[in-house]
């Protein structure tokens, strides 16, 4: 059987590749409106923009599009803290609460 999406499979490149043109085409532009008029530097063409984004992707990491280290889904990987405030109950959350803000010097919590 087959799925509805299996015949766009092929678009997935090209909007890939539109992606990284419109970045490096925002990349350009802020460059040659922003860095030409304050520092003195020459403008750059389409490929040096894109070469910078490529870059600026290696140099710092970003550009991330899911979950990657230290994000915690709430699955096997999740904070060790998480499973013990699912377990407690709701007398012990409230406790555990006032607690921490009377700690932390905020305003007692009156809900209770």
């Amino acid at each position: 059987m087959k799925t509805p999406y299996r015949r766009f499979r092929f678009f997935i490149p090209l909007v890939i590749l539109i992606a990284l043109l419109a970045l490096s085409y925002v990349v350009l532009w802020l460059w040659n409106t922003v860095l030409v008029a304050v520092v003195p530097v020459k403008p750059v063409t389409l490929w040096q923009a894109a070469g910078l984004l490529l870059l600026s992707r290696i140099l710092f990491g970003g550009f991330k599009f899911g979950p990657r280290g230290g994000h915690y889904s709430g699955g096997e990987g999740a904070p060790p803290w998480r499973s013990r405030w699912r377990q407690m109950s709701d007398e012990d959350r409230s406790k555990f609460k006032r607690e921490w803000r009377k700690r932390c010097g905020d305003k007692p919590d009156t809900s209770n």
